[in-house]
């Protein structure tokens, strides 16, 4: 099982979703989780903030979730000589072991054009990093995900159900 993941903040407190797929180009989910962390902490002043971490480890733990790969709604590095971004935490937190994917609507300074991906008709591209798995094949899964427009129909199902609850 596959886990699209995000993690929606409002205020001191947070809704992380997760849906669950098995194939690149399913159109729909097989399964959803969400999970509601009621007091976050904004992290210390120069501390990296690690809350979204925190968010995708409850959810996991909480539906007793292991899947063989996530694609996390953000960045897994933030730039080309590989900062850890939040998808390169929880890859760690992972013991190495789970592939994470990070798409991002925006860009950054530090990721080049080897990191966009364009979908079909959509002008603007979207960012991808990757840990545990060849930026490459990253691409070339997120490409081949299902949706007409930029954003494959998995991500914008689970920002609803981060932001939403349904």
């Amino acid at each position: 099982m596959k886990l699209a993941i995000t993690v929606h903040f409002d205020g001191p407190q947070a809704r992380v979703a997760a849906v669950a797929f098995d194939a690149w180009d399913a159109p729909e989910a097989t399964r959803s989780f969400v999970t509601l962390i009621a007091q976050l902490e904004k992290p210390a002043r120069g501390e990296p903030d690690l809350r979204e971490l925190h968010c995708v480890m409850q959810l996991l733990r909480e539906h007793a979730l292991a899947p063989e790969l996530i694609l996390l709604d953000g960045f897994v590095h933030l730039d080309a000589d590989e900062t850890p971004g939040p998808g390169q935490h929880l890859f760690h937190a992972l013991g190495g072991r789970v592939p994470v994917i990070g798409v991002a609507k925006a860009s950054r300074p530090g990721l080049t054009a080897q990191f966009e991906v364009m979908r079909e008709e959509e002008a603007k591209p979207l960012t991808v990093t990757s840990a545990g798995l060849d930026i490459g094949a990253a691409k070339v899964r997120v490409r081949g995900m299902h949706g007409r427009k930029r954003v494959p129909t998995l991500m914008k199902l689970v920002a609803r159900l981060a932001k939403n609850g349904e």
